[in-house]
């Protein structure tokens, strides 16, 4: 069980010590200031009759409120570089994962086809996480381990730990990405390294059918970030079923039931806020008039229709 004070990686103590420090620092700093306050409020009232005096130089003074924060200060950036130099320096015998984030979920490819929707590690092994964005910056944070890296769209980036408690732990995506940002989370799960053998044994490999046409379109406009293929409710409706299904809609003058036909599937994608479906915001998609051709409208048309026929 995930608490607070978890180390899950090897990584964590540094990273841990070098808060713990810079915490205490900053309180001790937050106490003494408000009580020196304090004092001098209550100690310099009017009512003592304390006649005001001006200082205009004291060397002890000055040496003590600049040396004495520049050892507090290079004292941080130490503990903070004694924990951060290991992090960029990857072991030789690290696993490699390629994590792939995408608007709004994470995914974790093994190699040899094999991808996973958590994150399945063996105990006490160094891992490298090669990070590759689909779409938009993201950011991999597993707080149990004390890592989080950026994962930019073009720019390839990277973490390595090694974890040292079994069990399941959060992920996380710190940098803000759309709408569904809060739900693009994750699992980390350690196992031993023989059942993290036959868990990788048995993990499917995906059928290598190519994509119909229409799919392929969507996929590229990133339509599966908003809508599901499954029936999930996300961000809009979902495309299963969609072709020739009875759907109620909001418009100017108010709700009326549709037929999802040809007509009405090429009208949502190049002016998708003309008919709304209830129940769901109205001018979070934007029109694709001139990113779609006509010619792709047709090819996406077809996909639905072919998806209703084979389901």
């Amino acid at each position: 069980m995930e608490t607070l004070f978890n180390q899950g990686s090897n990584l964590a103590e540094a990273v841990d010590r070098a808060f713990i420090f810079i915490f205490a620092i900053s309180f001790i700093f937050t106490i003494g200031i408000t009580v020196l306050m304090i004092y001098i409020l209550v100690h310099f009232s009017r009512k003592k009759n304390k006649n005001p005096k001006q200082f205009s130089h004291n060397t002890k003074l000055e040496v003590i409120w600049t040396v004495v924060p520049l050892i507090i200060v290079l004292m941080m950036f130490y503990y903070g570089w004694v924990g951060f130099a290991p992090m960029r320096q990857v072991p030789a015998d690290a696993m490699p994962v390629t994590v792939i984030g995408r608007m709004w979920s994470w995914e974790f490819d093994y190699g040899n086809g094999k991808v996973s929707k958590e994150l399945v590690l063996p105990f006490n092994k160094n891992v490298k996480l090669n990070l590759v964005s689909r779409d938009v910056n993201h950011s991999l944070f597993i707080p149990a381990f004390r890592v989080k890296e950026d994962v930019i769209p073009g720019y390839e980036n990277y973490m390595w730990f090694r974890p040292i408690m079994k069990g399941t732990f959060d992920i996380y995506c710190t940098e803000y990405c759309g709408l569904a940002h809060s739900a693009m989370l994750s699992k980390v799960i350690v196992l031993d390294s023989l059942e993290f053998k036959q868990w990788l044994t048995e993990l499917k490999v995906p059928d290598n059918l190519p994509d119909p046409p229409g799919l392929v379109i969507i996929k590229a406009n990133a339509c599966i970030t908003c809508h599901s293929l499954d029936g999930s409710k996300v961000i809009g409706p979902t495309f299963k079923g969609l072709y020739g299904r009875k759907t109620l809609v909001v418009t100017e003058s108010g709700d009326k039931e549709i037929e999802a036909n040809d007509e009405y599937i090429k009208k949502s994608i190049t002016d998708p806020n003309a008919e709304q479906v209830k129940g769901y915001n109205k001018g979070l998609m934007q029109s694709y008039k001139e990113k779609i051709s006509a010619e792709d409208l047709d090819k996406i048309v077809d996909y639905f229709k072919i998806s209703v026929e084979t389901k």
